[in-house]
């Protein structure tokens, strides 16, 4: 019977979640790379065993991990990258000139149909490809020497290419999100890029509605209508129905609508989930109470979902890259805090439980339907 596998990066290290078929009991495996920082992982869409982490330390510098049995066993397969076309041994940049600092993998995304072939979304902002598994990895460099570079600027977590998103109907779309540049696509595979951001507002760059400046925190889809696209950006909730083209705030009736994290229902186009926080200034939730808030509506109406979640004394954070949905007939949404929980509805979002309490404060979380 089908069961879901959440793959959870945390400060400390990575820790895999079993279900089973209910989803009621869970088997915790970890910590793996236990002390370093896992900033992301992800499983291959084509091969459930496939598995991609990334492992960085403030001493040791970045690694790729790669899985092929599921997460039992892990190999480092990532320390040849190809940076606007000079080869290194290490992910970090060694010291040669270069106007461009290579911090970390923020963002793992394997392809929709190759489980050798990954994405890969750095600090400070550029973008590689592997297509051997994760031993050599290219710079997409047209990305970077978009005539906008020099106007892109860190956000308070650095200037990351933080979201991935692969069209599944057109393999030469993908899109992308950088903090504090704002999101971009390629029709062409990567060769040439455009900034989509026609329609965002940021108050706090010189130009509210300039082409790029917009500190993008998150941008999500569901694979069945790639065109209609969903931001959290520094304060608003956004709908794209062009592809990004054009965007429109959908933040509706919602308390306050600062946030990280956006996800859309596996099977419902127009339901999607955030979790609001109170302020750029104050990362928890209002009022210590930890909420979920969902529109079926694609935006404009929405709904707190609160029930198993802490309603006083909460004071934690969601990221980015922390909330996750399964394909499962009933969706499950996953979410992790920076308290060290990790959130299961398996209802779509009307019941929470945890799965796990006091792990080390959870930096992403992403899901496989094991069938």
């Amino acid at each position: 019977m089908s069961h879901v596998r959440v793959l959870v990066g945390t400060r400390k290290g990575a820790f895999l979640l079993n279900s089973d078929a209910e989803r009621k009991k869970w088997e915790v495996n970890g910590p793996y790379f236990g002390g370093w920082e896992i900033y992301h992982m992800k499983g291959s869409p084509a091969d459930p065993d496939r598995i991609y982490a990334s492992q960085t330390s403030s001493w040791f510098g970045q690694m790729i991990q790669r899985s092929d049995d599921g997460g039992k066993t892990w190999n480092p397969v990532g320390n040849k990258f190809v940076y606007d076309g000079i080869p290194g041994t290490h992910m970090w940049y060694d010291g040669t000139p270069h106007p461009w600092e290579f911090k970390r993998i923020w963002h793992l995304e394997p392809s929709l149909t190759d489980p050798n072939k990954v994405f890969a979304g750095a600090e400070d902002a550029a973008l590689f490809v592997t297509n051997d598994g994760g031993q050599n990895w290219e710079e997409l460099s047209g990305l970077r020497k978009h005539g906008t570079g020099p106007k892109w600027q860190p956000g308070a977590g650095g200037m990351c290419l933080h979201t991935i998103l692969l069209d599944p109907s057109n393999s030469q779309r993908i899109y992308i999100a950088i903090s504090a540049a704002g999101a971009f696509r390629t029709d062409d595979g990567g060769q040439s890029w455009k900034p989509i951001n026609k329609g965002l507002h940021s108050k706090y760059i010189p130009d509210p509605t300039a082409e790029v400046g917009h500190c993008v925190h998150h941008v999500a889809m569901n694979p069945k209508r790639p065109n209609v696209l969903f931001m959290q950006k520094h304060w608003d909730i956004m709908r794209s129905d062009d592809a990004g083209d054009n965007w429109t705030r959908v933040s509706g009736n919602l308390p306050t609508d600062f946030g990280f994290v956006i996800d859309v229902h596996a099977h419902e186009p127009n339901t999607i989930y955030i979790v609001p926080i109170k302020s750029d200034s104050e990362h928890y939730p209002m009022d210590g109470k930890l909420q979920v808030y969902r529109s079926r509506t694609g935006g404009h109406e929405w709904e707190a979902l609160t029930q198993g979640l802490p309603q006083e004394n909460c004071y934690v954070n969601v990221l980015r890259d922390a909330m996750a949905v399964d394909s499962l007939d009933s969706c499950g949404v996953y979410f992790g805090t920076t308290g060290g929980q990790v959130y299961v509805s398996a209802d779509s979002g009307d019941n929470w439980t945890a799965i796990v309490r006091d792990l080390p404060a959870v930096l992403s979380v992403e899901v496989q339907t094991i069938l």
